[in-house]
């Protein structure tokens, strides 16, 4: 394939063979695009990347050897310099999030219009970021919730924790861990204070939904 350095080259990268066939014919429909090579996961994209490396790289996320959140980190350590743009069928916040984290620069869902995607494409060139209503959405939820219990608790207060769930009172936790009572009475008193908790009860409970311990 002939490279044009007025086109922006675009690397497809999908599990689904008719996705990245269809993808690729849209490509050839936009004078300013061009495909650069078509890969069947994350690890085919790297290898890829290391031989001819795109400008943009269209990144699915759910597929086999190698998922596009691991390979977009990769790439991008690689190659800081390309754009990756998530085009998936998941919106959810986690997915959105730690693949943005990752480095991509932009997250679309693979309902989106050919005319959308190709903006999107030239937007990720030019440095831009992308998002697709629901990803942003996503994110705009996440960022309004209430920030995980447990998240101040110090190491000594988490293995503390773990202890009151298997069922030791203050006596027994200060023999496992070799302190005094009154040190283990202080923990918990620090322990039900951060949960916002009144009793040991209600912090084990929350303990045992939140996965909190050592």
């Amino acid at each position: 394939m002939i490279n044009d350095p007025a086109r922006v080259r675009v690397l497809i990268v999908d599990d689904h063979d008719m996705l990245r066939e269809g993808l690729a014919s849209f490509l050839g429909a936009y004078p300013d695009l061009q495909l650069a090579g078509q890969a069947a996961n994350g690890r085919e994209a790297l290898r890829l990347c290391e031989v001819d490396c795109p400008d943009v790289i269209l990144m699915d996320l759910r597929m086999p050897d190698m998922d596009g959140v691991e390979a977009t980190r990769r790439i991008l350590e690689r190659h800081p310099g390309v754009k990756i743009v998530a085009l998936t069928s998941f919106g959810e916040e986690e997915l959105v999030r730690t693949e943005l984290q990752a480095g991509a620069i932009g997250y679309l869902l693979k309902d989106i219009s050919a005319d959308e995607l190709a903006r999107a494409i030239r937007a990720a060139h030019a440095g831009r970021a992308t998002l697709s209503p629901d990803a942003a959405q996503a994110l705009v939820e996440s960022a309004n919730q209430p920030p995980a219990p447990g998240l101040d608790l110090t190491e000594r207060e988490r293995e503390v924790l773990t202890l009151m769930i298997e069922g030791l009172n203050n006596t027994q936790i200060a023999g496992r861990l070799t302190v005094s009572p009154s040190t283990i009475k202080t923990h918990v008193s620090n322990i039900l204070s951060k949960l916002g908790v009144a009793s040991r009860t209600e912090a084990v409970t929350l303990a045992l939904r939140h996965g909190l311990g050592a």
